[in-house]
């Protein structure tokens, strides 16, 4: 196995190669003034299993061409087979028509994917796993959520209330709960579809002096953190935490969560970035092998 890290994931796609004692392929990267991409792998991989990593975060149409431009290039040169580790997948939130004549973008970029070679795609905790084992191509989603939460229980959490965003997020807290041991619940939540706009249900959890992490998937904005955090210290918690397995925080996002009471933010490396405290290489490793 040849382990090639892409430049949205370089010291991930290295600390997979040195977990898995895989031999680990730079690529030489490089931008043009107008823009484009240039990639040139350092080594050959013909008749090799490629494993390539690159996570779609922002820049995410840059990050996109990236991934497919070393996939593609990987099948030119012989490859014999291509895996696409893809922490964060980039369009995964648009997995559905969801008013007529949009684009049902997750779609289209696991076709191009498949076009340019990959025959296997690892992603975690993407928006909607159960429609990615529809699409044309093998996909596997992991969860980070255990890795977060062994997290915090190392750091003293242990007996910590764990929270999600969200009825459907009650996984989530469960998941989480397995490790921390706490209790766990949602703080309900609804979206406006065309506006995007989240309101919080003020459903009361028994948080009343305790601590609290509040897990999630994925974090833009930091808008539905942070009102679920108030509505969390509004009933008493004592130290809000949040837990996010993709921490974009685009803007002011970050400082919106903190000033809405949560004591810290803790993310991992699947978009890599100052919060980013735990790593997924991991829980990678382990599905590769």
């Amino acid at each position: 196995m040849i382990v090639i890290p892409g430049p949205a994931s370089v010291n991930l796609g290295r600390r997979i190669g040195e977990l898995s004692k895989a031999r680990v392929v730079s690529v030489e990267f490089k931008r043009f003034a107008d823009g484009e991409s240039y990639v040139r792998f350092e080594d050959a991989v013909k008749n090799e299993d490629v494993v390539v990593v690159q996570t779609t975060g922002p820049p995410q149409n840059e990050n996109l061409i990236q991934l497919l431009l070393m996939a593609d290039n990987a099948r030119d040169m012989e490859a014999r087979s291509i895996t696409a580790v893809v922490p964060y997948l980039a369009y995964a939130r648009q997995d559905d028509r969801f008013r007529s004549g949009e684009a049902f973008s997750i779609r289209t970029i696991v076709t191009l994917l498949k076009t340019c070679g990959v025959s296997r795609i690892v992603t975690v905790n993407s928006h909607n796993p159960a429609l990615l084992k529809t699409l044309p191509v093998a996909t596997e989603d992991l969860s980070a959520f255990s890795l977060l939460a062994e997290h915090f229980k190392n750091r003293g959490f242990e007996g910590a209330f764990s929270a999600s965003l969200g009825k459907k997020g009650m996984d989530v807290a469960i998941e989480a709960n397995k490790i921390l041991k706490g209790g766990c619940g949602y703080v309900s939540t609804q979206r406006d579809r065309v506006g995007g706009e989240v309101t919080i249900e003020k459903k009361t959890l028994p948080v009343r002096k305790r601590d609290v992490v509040v897990f999630d998937d994925v974090m833009s904005s930091g808008k539905s953190m942070a009102k679920a955090v108030t509505w969390i210290k509004e009933q008493g918690a004592r130290r809000v935490y949040v837990a996010c397995v993709h921490v974009i925080l685009i803007d002011d996002g970050r400082e919106r969560v903190l000033k809405s009471g949560a004591e810290g933010i803790v993310g991992t490396d699947s978009v890599p970035g100052p919060l980013s405290e735990v790593s997924i290489a991991p829980l990678i490793v382990s599905t590769l092998k």
